[in-house]
């Protein structure tokens, strides 16, 4: 190899070493807000524990035979300021949704009824609890779900699933990061 091609190999090599860490995203801190999911630019990703729940039966406006499908995520925070719930820490962002449609997005929704649902949790470690409750109407289905932010702190969690109507309450337990 000629001293020319050494000297633009490395030039070549200089410039591109440079294009990367301009392009590069920052490293973020623990104490640095996150988003849930992932991102390679801008907040950090949340650690995070994944939260699934069997369905809640329900009767819901009198006689209305209903199913309230429950999942989220565990998470330490801080969330961003673009989040459903900005700076919560340590808590679970539950997904709550109607009913079930068979052919997807693109087909009416059955087992939906206009219910309030209830959370009952408790923190295992820290002895803490409490109960919180949102209206989910009918037309919250899994393409519009209802988000609930919980806060519980860190540590094991239980968390309990019914409604304000005769309903078969389902129980989880999840580790809050």
């Amino acid at each position: 190899m000629r001293t020319s091609q050494r000297i633009a190999s490395a030039a070549a090599a200089g410039l591109m070493g440079a294009a990367m860490a301009v392009a590069a995203p920052g490293v973020a801190s623990a104490a640095d807000p996150c988003q849930l999911g992932w991102s390679n630019v801008g907040p950090r990703t949340c650690a995070m524990t994944d939260v699934g729940m069997a369905p809640v039966w329900t009767l819901g406006n009198g006689v209305c035979a209903g199913m309230l499908s429950v999942s989220g995520n565990a998470f330490d925070g801080p969330l961003w300021e673009y989040s459903s719930a900005p700076g919560a820490v340590h808590s679970v962002e539950l997904r709550i949704s109607q009913g079930f449609s068979p052919l997807g997005e693109w087909a009416s929704t059955t087992l939906a009824c206009d219910v309030t649902a209830i959370i009952d949790w408790q923190n295992l470690d820290t002895g803490r609890s409490g109960t919180i409750s949102r209206y989910v109407p009918a037309a919250n289905t899994s393409t519009h779900p209802m988000l609930v932010n919980v806060e519980t702190g860190p540590g094991r969690v239980r968390l309990t699933m019914r409604t304000d109507h005769p309903s078969i309450p389902v129980t989880t337990d999840v580790i809050v990061p």
